[in-house]
């Protein structure tokens, strides 16, 4: 039986200093942005053609880590801690314990590429297109972070499961380690299958319908491995707060498919 490694949560220390290591995942997250946009810009003429340049990589990066942080954390307390941060309002601000919503640091970064669209006058839909499969491997990567600490685990698994793992500090059952599964999924298996669709050049709208259904069905799937987190409905373990936050990303996602089908690439 695999035991969790209970992780110091510090990395390092330097001097009053604490660097946490999920704080690294989320740099890690950013620098895998900047350097996989820095080769889809250089390596795909049509990127280059419609005008993208590697200073506005760096733009693109910028507001998407105010939408990423301030969404993130917004959204955790608002979908699912909200009486936990009402009762410690100052907890809000501790961003290096963990506690970050996808689902929210996502709507984050729309309204911050709705801002950068609005400031470069290039269209909505052409941003996000862009972005999209720069994101799966940050995914990935914020995962490892909830691995670290030891957060979001698993529903109760078969102890005979050759990965099933206990997490001392939550209780002495085998559990499945959701966060790797979600790391798998929503990470790399869904990098994979954007990063070769957006290869070719595709309509407005089509690279960020994908990813809108491919992220909302792995993790509707994923969400059936993970314990529920308590959420605005309280516990489910029919239908968590993931799988209904994730719903309407994959309703959209196929409304912006279809109605990309209708515009010349």
């Amino acid at each position: 039986m695999l035991i969790h490694p209970q992780f110091n949560p510090v990395a390092l220390k330097l001097g009053p200093l604490s660097v946490h290591w999920y704080g690294l995942m989320y740099l890690l997250a950013f620098v895998q942005f900047w350097w996989l946009g820095r080769h889809r810009i250089l390596v795909h003429p049509q990127l280059s053609q419609a005008g993208w340049t590697l200073r506005e990589l760096d733009d693109l990066l910028f507001y998407g880590v105010l939408g990423v942080i301030i969404g993130g954390r917004l959204g955790q307390v608002l979908f699912y801690e909200p009486g936990d941060y009402l009762a410690h309002p100052l907890e809000i601000l501790a961003v290096w314990k963990g506690g970050m919503s996808f689902h929210g640091g996502f709507l984050g970064v729309l309204v911050a590429m709705a801002l950068y669209a609005r400031k470069t006058g290039r269209r909505w839909l052409e941003i996000t297109d862009f972005i999209a499969p720069l994101v799966p491997l940050g995914l990935a990567a914020g995962r490892l972070g909830n691995f670290i600490n030891g957060e979001l685990w698993g529903r109760p698994a078969d102890p005979s499961l050759p990965w099933a793992m206990i997490f001392p500090r939550v209780d002495d059952l085998p559990r499945h380690p959701s966060q790797l599964y979600q790391a798998g999924l929503e990470g790399v298996v869904l990098f994979i299958v954007l990063w070769f669709y957006s290869r070719r050049a595709r309509p407005c709208g089509a690279v960020s319908g994908f990813f809108l259904i491919g992220y909302g069905v792995l993790r509707w799937f994923a969400e059936y491995f993970r314990s529920p987190d308590e959420g605005i409905f309280g516990f489910s373990y029919t239908v968590s707060m993931g799988q209904w936050l994730s719903l309407p990303m994959i309703l959209i996602g196929i409304v912006f498919v279809v109605g990309a089908q209708r515009r010349p690439v």
